[in-house]
């Protein structure tokens, strides 16, 4: 009994925002004296790495009005009024009904989010524009989903359910995506692979995703469960996607059999915890977090404990910091070589990013004269440093790829 409390604990802390941070400061001080194996750290260039970000946020919002960093700031690429389409679509729904669709909409747009790659593009269907990369995959995941292709009913396509998910096919999915041999997607067979996985998991947790029909977006109802004086705390949200989603991940980490999502090993870990060497950074499952808030709030619910999430580790992010020198690598070389997520430069390139963010977020606070609740980290991101990566990156290279190479299997970046 004892050692099933001590697993059910750590896989609680695992699952914590609080770990996320507390393991990545622990690699982020191993930094600071020079013992990173792969990474130095200038802390000089972390004022004009800030100053950049700021500058990106002013140019983008001038209002300094930024909303979240989601998925439905892709949606809105190009100014194109998709989401008051999607709206009129929903109206007929109750209020928790439209809610539950646009769950649906963002859990499965932020499922398929990983790289696409530096050559595959989507062409819009209403409008014939091309969109690439993180805009393309959000757009082909939105037409996708107004088609029903993630829905078994027919009389309602505005719905992903378990039974959709699991009869989905390779040929529908290339087909959705405008894959061809000229078009390549990165990780097509990953992508479905975790979609499938995603309908059977849906059937395994009747109290988050409902008895009957279960579907992602019926979260609503679990997260109205979970409030006090109307309100939910961002931590609950996160919780119970890593909870719920947890089984979909391939080839991660597990305790007692239960799969921990985006945590590796890491052998600098082992002086702080000789038993669980592991860092966790929740990058998709902290992103559909964010992604899901807006929606919660336009039920009515107040969302509380936002400080509490942490940045996003992935490539934009932590390229940023790479090609603005304030990370450098200790041997050059690796930029030209393939990583895997489990491999040492990128956990230590990713913990690093944990916090350098929150870092930048504090010094961007200080200058606008905002406390971190009325500028918190979400849209620090925002504004922000994901832009900012990206305008370095094609500043950098002409395809805008990150300055470490990723080999990606389409369920971590």
């Amino acid at each position: 009994m004892k050692n099933l409390e001590a697993y059910q604990d750590a896989i609680a802390y695992f699952r914590s925002p609080q770990a996320i941070r507390e393991r990545c400061n622990f690699i982020f001080n191993l930094a600071l004296s020079d013992q990173l194996q792969h990474f130095c750290y200038h802390p000089e260039m972390l004022e004009g790495v800030a100053g950049f970000v700021l500058d990106n946020i002013r140019q983008n919002y001038p209002n300094l009005q930024v909303p979240f960093h989601s998925r439905w700031r892709h949606f809105e690429v190009g100014n194109i009024p998709r989401l008051e389409k999607l709206q009129k679509q929903l109206n007929d729904l109750s209020l928790v009904e439209q809610t539950q669709a646009k769950l649906d909409l963002a859990i499965i747009s932020v499922l398929l989010d990983a790289g696409a790659g530096e050559k595959w593009y989507y062409q819009e269907s209403e409008t014939g524009l091309v969109w690439r990369r993180s805009e393309g995959l959000a757009i082909a995941s939105y037409e996708m989903f107004g088609q029903g292709l993630f829905s078994s009913d027919p009389e309602f396509p505005f719905q992903v359910d378990a039974k959709g998910l699991m009869n989905l096919t390779e040929s529908q999915f290339i087909s959705g995506f405008q894959v061809n041999n000229n078009n390549p997607l990165i990780g097509i067979k990953g992508r479905l692979e975790l979609l499938k996985k995603l309908g059977k998991t849906l059937y395994d947790y009747p109290h988050l995703f409902g008895e009957y029909n279960p579907r992602p977006g019926k979260l609503v109802d679990y997260f109205l469960t979970q409030t006090q004086d109307n309100q939910l705390s961002a931590v609950t949200v996160l919780t119970a996607i890593l909870e719920g989603l947890g089984e979909i991940w391939p080839g991660r980490l597990t305790l007692n059999q239960v799969n921990l999502g985006d945590v590796w090993y890491y052998p600098g870990l082992e002086a702080l915890d000789s038993k669980y060497p592991f860092v966790p950074f929740h990058k998709l499952s902290q992103w559909l977090t964010y992604s899901l808030l807006e929606p919660l709030q336009d039920l009515g619910l107040e969302i509380i404990d936002l400080d509490q999430l942490t940045g996003l580790a992935e490539y934009r992010n932590g390229g940023l910091c790479l090609d603005l020198g304030l990370l450098e690598l200790k041997d050059p070389n690796l930029s030209e070589i393939f990583h895997k997520p489990d491999s040492s430069v990128i956990i230590e390139w990713r913990s690093l990013t944990i916090i350098i963010l929150d870092k930048i977020a504090d010094i961007i606070c200080h200058k606008l004269n905002f406390t971190p609740q009325e500028f918190p980290l979400v849209k620090v991101l925002q504004g922000g440093t994901w832009n900012a990566g990206r305008e370095i990156a094609q500043q950098h290279r002409s395809d805008s790829s990150p300055p470490l190479k990723l080999e990606s299997d389409g369920t971590v970046f």
